[in-house]
């Protein structure tokens, strides 16, 4: 499978004059250094995933489909927050709920019934789940997911395959492990995707050992016929504990995660991202018997029960099963990624420019070809789809407020730049356009 990467530019600081457009961000960003590792609090939000001094970073508002960079250019939003926000910014229905808690309060000294509401919904509709806990973030759920797996078996040793977020468990596994012991390390094995033999290589070579595989049922690819179902049969036989980790998937491929659509079901499932449209929300769901143990193992925060993403999560379902808001983006998506398959044939970068992955968030591919490097072409995409008023990284997060204009706009650009990256190419000139330094590699996060 093509690698997805978490990129990033070198130190050095650029500036020409198409660096006008973004002079408010990049004195912000001066300024943020100066008190925030990366001057941004997530690495995919930050200077390093961007051209330097061609890119906004730093965000006012946004509306629907559009966000406002801090020198008041508008863009669509191809990123959407990194996924949470599905149905788009400010929608009505959800501010209306946030706004009604906000009056009673967002944190309190006890529980509220919206946890026990936003519980019982979530049995309804994810086939796994029968019981429920809450945190913030995926790498919450994902965690918590593990150490339940942990306690359920005895065992210490994990197999993962696709991205689980940023704690020592899984973090380890990673090139970014700086700062992980290698006790932890020594204990997650990746296995990879659609390959039943890798997976059972890990499981035999530590038998009895392992807690849990956990994975992302579906990113840039589908599953093969049978697999999803071949890794629970692998995993029980083996007596570990089957995750998929839907944070991405859920509340957006379905309302009850992929295996609501593919029949597959695990013993436990974690969730986020579009729960909430934006508002910090994770779950984590599964089998009574296993979630029973969220009773004595510590899986616990002073926000855990926040008021106010409950009420927004809530709202949030009720728009999906009322309006068709899974179906327009599904509908949208389509649109974006065959427009783009047939400009990447009419323009004949297909040798190094492809899309992948469904409709609800596909996903545009880079290679290197010849002797250009995938990040210097990357670095010229992102430059000029963002001075085309397209926030992008390289994927389609699709929102429900992304309307047929916003498609135009989108597929215009895509036209215009591809235009340009296959004369650059024809020219051999792809450095001679860029006006920063070309993007760098960091981490592989799929692989």
């Amino acid at each position: 499978m093509t690698e997805s990467l978490i990129c990033g530019p070198s130190t050095r600081w650029f500036m020409d004059s198409h660096s006008n457009r973004y002079r408010r961000s990049t004195a912000l960003l001066e300024r943020a250094l100066k008190t925030i590792p990366l001057g941004s609090q997530t690495f995919s939000k930050s200077h390093i995933s961007y051209p330097q001094g061609q890119a906004p970073l730093f965000l006012t508002h946004g509306k629907g489909a559009h966000v406002w960079d801090v020198d008041g250019n508008e863009y669509i939003d191809l990123v959407n927050g990194l996924l949470p926000v599905v149905l788009g910014y400010g929608d009505p229905d959800v501010d209306a709920a946030v706004t009604r808690q906000m009056e009673k309060g967002v944190t309190f000294s006890l529980a509220v019934e919206h946890e026990i509401e936003l519980a019982e919904k979530l049995v309804e509709l994810i086939p796994c789940a029968e019981m429920v806990r809450f945190g913030k973030n995926g790498s919450d759920a994902t965690a918590g997911a593990i150490r339940l797996a942990r306690a359920h078996t005895g065992r210490d040793r994990v197999a993962v395959c696709g991205y689980h977020g940023w704690q020592d468990w899984y973090i380890g596994s990673t090139a970014r492990h700086v700062g992980v012991p290698d006790a932890v390390r020594s204990l997650t094995h990746t296995f990879v995707y659609n390959d039943l033999e890798s997976l059972d290589r890990l499981l035999t070579s530590h038998p009895g050992e392992f807690a849990a595989v956990i994975m992302e049922p579906m990113t840039m690819v589908e599953p093969v016929c049978g697999y999803l179902a071949g890794v629970k049969d692998m995993a029980h036989a083996n007596g570990a504990v089957l995750v998929f980790d839907e944070i991405i998937t859920g509340f957006r491929f379905d309302i009850g995660g992929l295996q609501a659509q593919c029949g597959v079901v695990p013993d436990l499932a974690t969730f986020g991202k579009s729960m909430a449209n934006g508002y910090p929300i994770s779950a984590v769901v599964g089998r009574a018997d296993i979630m029973k143990g969220m009773e004595e193992i510590f899986f616990s925060f002073t926000f855990g029960g926040e008021a106010l993403s409950l009420a927004a999560a809530l709202a949030t379902i009720e728009k999906m099963q009322c309006e068709p808001v899974l179906e327009t983006i599904r509908l949208r998506g389509t649109a974006l990624r065959d427009g783009l398959s047939e400009l990447i044939t009419h323009h004949e970068v297909g040798s190094f420019v492809s899309v992948t992955g469904r409709p609800e968030w596909s996903m545009i591919v880079i290679d290197d070809v010849e002797d250009t490097t995938s990040w210097e072409i990357k670095t010229l995409f992102l430059q000029e789809m963002l001075a085309r008023g397209v926030l992008i990284l390289g994927s389609h997060n699709v929102s429900y407020s992304l309307d047929e204009d916003d498609l135009n706009t989108v597929l215009s650009a895509y036209d215009e730049v591809l235009g340009i990256l296959s004369s650059a190419w024809k020219n051999n000139d792809f450095r001679n356009r860029l006006h920063s330094p070309p993007l760098e590699p960091l981490f592989r996060v799929r692989g």
